[in-house]
């Protein structure tokens, strides 16, 4: 069913989000700006788009747009940076150089939304369209894709649009689950919708190098590019289950390639919250498949299909992909039935939050995840992440959860207190890591109105002096003697820590508008400094 709940039939026609499938059309759109010499696959991507940032100077000096549409880069998925944000496709490009990566480039694969992100908005940036005009005029027009589109509302404006349902984890019930709308930053690695007919005039050109209807609509060279083996994959099935069917497998660009009991398939699978596709080719063999799957418990039901109609054509013994997939599946959902129920038993009883409710509101930052809020009601607080909203409850110390929600998941929050005693810091283990989430500073304390008051030349207990002065750039520094700065970091009115050493306070003594001394105090005492 396209709705299981009004019991609608799912037919040609029906759209839903094609998720990761996105990522070849991105691919293609890349290979066109190639074929105009915007681009080059192979030569850094910093060479044509001077603004795109990396982690480091080696990274700047190396990636490529290949390797960004490949997942080489070594940079780890990162997605709850993207998931259920509000974040622009620039502000994700402008997050990159936050990335540290885990790998050496070219090493390893290491699926990463993220780059796609980075390689939809670098489109932009060198065809001075957004990614999705890009794609609407130079791909989906010339292929006569009317359906297709970008966004959950313009697909709920086609005739037939499908509704999420999935099977609730601890049970075998069917339940609608709210679309996943929130795809506009991270557009180029999953944001089109489509249907069968669509993906159908996609997937022949893709078969014929490019030609459709008697024309060539996309570059040949491009397609042959994105089936170019980037980087190879383990043999996971085969070492981990002992299924040999599917062997060698590598990522070109926006499609892995294997070999299926030995036939080349070229395939992608896409996936978010409720919908599931795969779009596949056999190029030697002529033939194609399109899987739609409504359901998360049903996903594996894209290579059960697509695998069973390759081997039916193919006149190939019949694997039981069937009963292999769905005993995993039935395997997985006890085994997570059980871990939730032991969820708390690393608890410390008898424990107590170290401050009082409120010194743990506020917002805290991070320069790539962006802002995690914790409000304050009469005692109760508030996780507030993205678009995902809970209330948080003490778990042990100064450690915080939140309740289990079938959608969104559990998140627990541990709060960090800085050698002051104050609460500054908020980390979570999100993706592959523990992120660390600073408390923001209020924006009055660094302006420059407010700074002004600080500055002039302050006098040393030996007699020397040196100078509080606005750095270009809008920042609090002391200017030694020999010329050396040292940036204050606002922290609370008059009060300022430094990025070197956590134990260190600076504070501003103010008398009538205006500073009159500055007090520095560590562990080893407090000296203060005199106004001149």
């Amino acid at each position: 069913y396209r709705d299981y709940g009004k019991k609608l039939p799912f037919t040609a026609t029906t759209t839903q989000p094609i998720a990761s499938n996105t990522k070849l059309f991105t691919a293609i759109a890349a290979g066109l700006l190639v074929e105009e010499g915007k681009l080059d696959w192979d030569k850094p991507i910093r060479q044509y788009v001077p603004s795109v940032k990396f982690y480091n100077d080696d990274l700047d000096r190396t990636i490529t747009i290949r390797d960004m549409l490949s997942h080489r880069t070594g940079i780890t998925r990162h997605d709850l940076i993207w998931y259920k944000s509000a974040f622009s496709q620039k502000d994700l490009f402008e997050r990159l150089k936050y990335l540290e990566p885990s790998e050496a480039p070219r090493s390893v694969f290491l699926y990463n939304n993220m780059m796609y992100a980075g390689a939809g908005y670098s489109i932009e940036l060198l065809s001075g369209k957004p990614w999705e005009s890009f794609v609407r005029d130079r791909i989906l027009t010339p292929l006569g894709m009317r359906s297709t589109t970008f966004t959950i509302d313009d697909m709920l404006k086609t005739p037939e649009p499908g509704v999420p349902y999935t099977e609730r984890r601890d049970s075998t019930e069917l339940y609608q689950i709210p679309y996943y709308s929130d795809a506009i930053g991270v557009a180029p690695a999953g944001a089109i919708n489509s249907n069968i007919a669509d993906v159908s005039r996609w997937l022949i050109a893709l078969m014929n190098d490019g030609m459709l209807d008697g024309r060539q609509v996309l570059p040949k060279a491009a397609v042959k590019q994105t089936l170019a083996p980037s980087i190879a994959l383990p043999n996971t099935g085969l070492e981990v289950r002992g299924w040999g069917e599917i062997l060698n497998a590598a990522y070109g660009m926006g499609r892995w390639t294997a070999s299926y009991r030995g036939h080349l398939i070229a395939y992608h699978g896409g996936d978010l919250p409720g919908f599931h596709s795969q779009v596949s080719t056999m190029p030697y063999d002529s033939i194609g498949v399109i899987v739609f799957v409504i359901g998360n418990h049903a996903a594996p039901l894209y290579n059960i299909v697509s695998y069973n109609v390759y081997e039916r054509l193919l006149g190939l013994s019949l694997t039981p992909w069937s009963e292999r997939q769905n005993a995993i599946r039935l395997k997985n959902k006890e085994a997570g039935k059980a871990a939730r129920a032991k969820a708390g038993g690393g608890r410390v009883a008898g424990t107590r939050p170290s401050h009082e409710i409120d010194a743990y509101a506020g917002e805290f930052e991070h320069p790539a995840y962006g802002v995690l809020t914790v409000s304050n009601a009469e005692g109760s607080l508030t996780f507030d992440f993205h678009k995902i909203r809970m209330p948080l409850s003490h778990f042990h110390y100064d450690r915080f959860d939140t309740p289990d929600d079938e959608q969104d998941g559990k998140w627990s929050v541990n709060f960090l207190t800085n050698p002051q005693g104050e609460v500054d810091r908020a980390e979570m283990s999100l993706d592959e890591a523990a992120i660390v989430f600073t408390r923001r500073v209020p924006a009055a304390l660094s302006s420059v109105d407010t700074l002004r008051q600080f500055v002039g030349t302050y006098g040393t207990p030996s007699g020397g002096k040196f100078d509080v002065v606005i750095r270009p750039g809008g920042t609090l520094a002391i200017q030694n003697a020999d010329g050396t700065f040292q940036n204050l970091i606002p922290w609370q009115p008059n009060r300022f820590h430094i990025k070197e050493f956590a134990d260190v306070v600076f504070e501003f003594r103010l008398a009538d508008g205006r500073a009159v001394e500055l007090k520095r105090s560590d562990p080893s005492g407090e000296y203060t400094f005199t106004r001149k």
